[in-house]
């Protein structure tokens, strides 16, 4: 029943499949997850994020997914959304209409990137703006102001431009990043100077009719007008097909930053173009822009608070609507009125995800359902040039037929992270094999399902009808009388790469109870997704042994589970050694989205990789009065408190971070710490993984606190989770980093000296 009601609501608020998914061509675990993307939708609409949209996923090759949902008109009459559904694109303008058009020129010898603007347009250099750079405008750190005044725009666009050359700097050149309309105008401005010829004009001769987007245009045809997405209403009419951006509407509908108008087949064209133009095995050039040209456009730049391409985002406060499982090289942009174009060279892969969500009332919100679906698209399709095929332990042992688990009582511990290449259950697929006997299964925090954040009761699984026993409970290891009949425990479960996860602690205490009853116990191996090589973070006191720190391993150990079992049971001269299912094809080096595996939560409040390569840092601080983000979307991504000044906190973080950047923000949990209440922090931006250490930063995020807020931080319970009293020691005096790290440097390596011998995959 609950199947069939979810089905009716797809089809009600989808208005049924328009003009062809591509469902029929994709696998069955391809299909199962693109389903979630209608789920996902079905419910957006339901909550009135929007009226509806079009989404469209492809590569340089072909499309992959063309789907239109719900309507594109609510009032005053109803209407379908269609495919060829016409949006106002808003900030989309910026990277494919103007900054395509910057680099046009660029590549023809008509301007040069890192030249002053005021070369270009000379009364540009009014008010301290002469040493401003045409790459400063790209990357929006000119200085200038976000948006100037509407009034500035009302007498013509001759008086407009004057008003934008007059304009004072706010910060210095390169100081700040302001994410800045008027830059934009602006460099619409030095393509008319430049060319002699609109940016109306400029872009539909030398990039959209080249490739063949005769339905993209600013000022659009009234037969484009009449399949258009309206918006909100402006004056008291319905704003379709005519841009809704304010200033770009008294500039006669074309302006650098907003104005542009497409269909999300278009937009396919743009977007194969500019993979053909990155991809290593194709030759020759796109219609519009050299391979080179390309490449340099989209190649990331480090500014003040992430990192940005010319004209696209690519990790910074703005990129709530980019996929978590997006490659390092992934480039996108949002536009207010509810669109989003994301591309992933190394993935060959495009989302494009058109909506008109401030129809009808303005109040519509979609960047969080757009990195939803950038991710189930980067799950789904992703063709990683890094990427190869890995075979976790549940692989390995279907192909091996089982033959390990033959004639034996087999108990399972493992949760929602149990799954196979195909996306099915550890439990599934034992209790449907002939040659296994599953007759019992155990739970660890989070339950069965990885749903619960409180302790967990036994329970029956509704599917086998197996008893769960809960390992998160009264007890935190097997009894005696839950291994009577087993002959042996499986364990299966994805683990995170830092000690305080509580997972392996389950595996460790199942593991000695095995030991302790003289019944086998197999890992079913999984990658450490935040790579296996990155080691880092003070080694667990001796002594200071509990549930959240079982094993004397530093706080990111880089090691997966197999290898944690086999160091615990030597270490601890279990009389049973382990038996391993390794992996086939892991490499240390590989982060979870290089390779072919599928994200799953293995816990809440773990929601991404991101989250998952930040948690070791901010996690061990969380035991302290501030939030860590529990109860808000963005767990482990931001951390604040009702007592905490944003700004000054990014500042202070902003000086010491490596490959990490801090944005002000605030937010209220609807849950755990600060229920209800304000409160005020960072968000925690990764700008270059491979530079970020999550210990290091959260070390800084501990002096910061301290420095700024000494009466108001509790550290009585810092030490529960980190488990270095020497550490927690330094940080209460105020000790600068890398003293810090310094001091606990010893017994890492002595760790990393133990740790080799157990690892049982090369790099």
């Amino acid at each position: 029943m609950r199947f069939l009601v979810t089905a009716i609501i797809v089809l009600v608020f989808t208005g049924g499949l328009s003009n062809g998914s591509s469902l029929h061509s994709q696998t069955y675990s391809q299909k199962t997850r693109l389903r979630t993307i209608e789920k996902i939708i079905a419910d957006g609409i339901r909550r009135k994020r929007m009226p509806g949209c079009v989404v469209v996923i492809g590569s340089r090759d072909q499309i992959l997914y063309r789907r239109a949902f719900g309507r594109r008109q609510i009032v005053p009459t109803a209407q379908a959304m269609t495919i060829d559904t016409v949006f106002d694109l808003a900030s989309l303008t910026k990277p494919i209409a103007t900054a395509t058009s910057v680099m046009k020129l660029a590549a023809d010898g008509k301007i040069k990137i890192s030249d002053s603007a005021a070369k270009y347009w000379p009364e540009f250099a009014a008010n301290g703006k002469r040493n401003v750079t045409v790459e400063q405008l790209l990357l929006h750190t000119s200085g200038l102001i976000a948006d100037n005044s509407l009034n500035d725009y009302r007498n013509g666009m001759r008086e407009a431009m004057k008003k934008v050359a007059n304009q004072k700097l706010v910060a210095k050149p390169g100081e700040r990043f302001i994410y800045s309309d008027v830059g934009y105008i602006a460099l619409a401005e030095i393509v008319r100077r430049i060319s002699g010829k609109t940016l109306e004009k400029f872009t539909q001769e030398n990039i959209f009719k080249p490739l063949q987007m005769n339905d993209t245009m600013f000022t659009p045809r009234e037969v484009l007008v009449k399949r258009a997405a309206p918006a909100d209403r402006r004056d008291g009419k319905w704003i379709k097909g005519v841009v809704h951006d304010p200033r770009a509407f008294h500039m006669n509908g074309v302006a650098g930053h907003a104005g542009l108008f497409s269909t999300a087949d278009d937009l396919a064209k743009y977007c194969r173009a500019m993979l053909s133009m990155t991809s290593t095995s194709e030759s020759g050039q796109s219609s519009i822009l050299p391979r080179r040209q390309i490449r340099e456009m989209i190649r990331p730049r480090k500014i003040p608070t992430g990192s940005r391409t010319w004209g696209w985002d690519h990790q910074t406060g703005y990129s709530t609507n980019r996929g978590d499982l997006f490659s390092k090289s992934a480039f996108g942009h949002g536009g207010f009125t509810g669109t989003a174009v994301w591309i992933d060279p190394d993935q060959d892969l495009f989302v494009i995800f058109l909506s008109n969500r401030l129809h009808p009332d303005g109040r519509g919100s979609v960047n969080r359902l757009i990195g939803r679906i950038c991710s189930i698209a980067s799950a789904t399709f992703a063709k990683t040039k890094s990427d190869y095929r890995v075979l976790n332990g549940i692989d390995v042992l279907k192909a091996d037929n089982f033959r390990i688990l033959r004639g034996k009582r087999v108990g399972l511990i493992t949760n929602q992270t149990g799954i196979d290449a195909a996306g099915r259950s550890t439990i599934e697929i034992l209790h449907q094999s002939k040659q296994v006997n599953l007759v019992a299964l155990f739970s660890p925090e989070h339950g069965i399902l990885g749903k619960q954040d409180q302790h967990v009761n036994d329970a029956i699984d509704k599917k086998t009808g197996l008893k769960i026993h809960s390992l998160y409970g009264k007890s935190k290891k097997p009894d005696k009388a839950s291994l009577q009949k087993i002959d042996v425990l499986v364990f299966d479960i994805q683990d995170i790469g830092t000690r305080f996860y509580t997972y392996m602690s389950t595996m460790c205490l199942a593991m000695r109870a095995a030991s302790e009853m003289d019944i086998d116990f197999v890992v079913l191996d999984r990658p450490n997704p935040v790579n296996g090589v990155d080691v880092s973070g003070p080694v667990l006191d001796a002594g200071a042994e509990s549930f959240v720190g079982i094993q004397r391993v530093s706080i990111r150990h880089g090691m997966t589970a197999g290898e944690l079992a086999l160091m615990y049971a030597t270490e601890q001269k279990l009389r049973r050694k382990p038996t391993i299912v390794k992996m086939k094809g892991w490499k240390r080096t590989a982060w979870l989205d290089q390779i072919n595996s599928r994200w799953v939560n293995p816990s809440p409040n773990i929601r991404n990789l991101n989250q998952a390569t930040i948690y070791p840092g901010l996690g061990m601080l969380e035991t302290t009065n501030i939030s860590v983000g529990r109860g808000t979307d963005s767990p482990f991504e931001i951390f604040g408190a009702p007592w905490i000044n944003g700004s000054d906190l990014a500042k202070r973080l902003r000086r010491h971070g490596r490959g990490v950047s801090f944005v002000p923000t605030t937010f209220t949990p609807q849950s755990s710490k600060f229920a209800g209440q304000m409160c005020f922090g960072v968000q925690i931006i990764i700008t270059n993984r491979d530079q970020f250490d999550p210990v290091e930063t959260g070390i800084q995020m501990a002096l910061a606190l301290k420095q700024l807020y000494p009466r108001q931080w509790q550290t009585q319970s810092l030490n529960r989770l980190i488990g270095n009293r020497e550490m927690v020691r330094l940080i209460r005096q105020q000790r600068p980093s890398h003293e810090i790290q310094k001091a606990y440097q010893a017994e890492l390596e002595k760790f990393k000296k133990r740790r080799e011998k157990f690892l049982l995959y090369n790099q």
